[in-house]
């Protein structure tokens, strides 16, 4: 007889999230993982609990692997083309699994996961993509306060832009999307003072296959 395979915290989330990836948060209930990962709910239960504790710790698994995937895509580049690559990963998550975007980005967590996560704390007070601020302000000796504002009136853009698409069911073609976003922010970053040449848009604008 074969050993029976265990089934660890590990395997239920990415169960959990290829769950939520396909069919959205209601899609992720005990009985649908317990059948993804070909065992009884028993495992389930055990690790977790509740569903309640399921989400919470999906929701901080989820928002993991999206900040893996921004980081791969800062990997080896240059300050700006690192900067706009972060947008154009956020807008390829939201068109690309839009359901994880949601989950993570859009629905209230004190009603998909039983939880407010921020508390008491405003998202206002905390930094936008400090790694790319802190690149930039550094290789072009720009004030770092000043590089701040601008990322984070891109950021808000970018996921601004990312949930109109949602609402209007992606009709607004991706590479479209990244090229506004694009524009958006080389306007911003002349704004004060960095002007990106035009071969290092061509350049930038080629990684990012728009």
């Amino acid at each position: 007889m074969g050993r029976k395979t265990q089934i660890t915290r590990e395997m239920i989330l990415e169960a959990s999230y290829e769950l939520l990836d396909e069919g959205g948060i209601n899609a992720v209930a005990i009985k649908s993982i317990a059948s993804r990962l070909g065992c009884s709910t028993q495992p389930v239960s055990w690790h977790f609990g509740s569903m309640t504790e399921l989400k919470k710790e999906l929701f901080l698994y989820a928002g993991s692997k999206m900040g893996e995937a921004m980081e791969r895509c800062m990997e080896g580049r240059g300050a700006v083309e690192a900067f706009f690559m972060t947008g154009v990963q956020y807008i390829s998550i939201a068109c690309d699994h839009p359901n994880v975007f949601r989950f993570l980005s859009v629905d209230e967590p004190k009603q998909t996961i039983g939880e407010d996560v921020m508390g008491e704390t405003s998202l206002f007070t905390l930094s936008f993509d400090p790694k790319s601020a802190a690149l930039l302000a550094s290789e072009f000796d720009l004030p770092e306060n000043a590089v701040s504002d601008v990322v984070r009136d891109v950021v808000i853009y970018t996921h601004g832009l990312a949930v109109m698409m949602m609402y209007d069911s992606y009709k607004l073609p991706k590479k479209v999307a990244c090229k506004m976003v694009f524009d958006v922010g080389d306007k911003m970053l002349s704004g004060i003072g960095f002007n990106i040449s035009d071969k290092e848009k061509k350049a930038i604008l080629k990684a990012a296959g728009i």
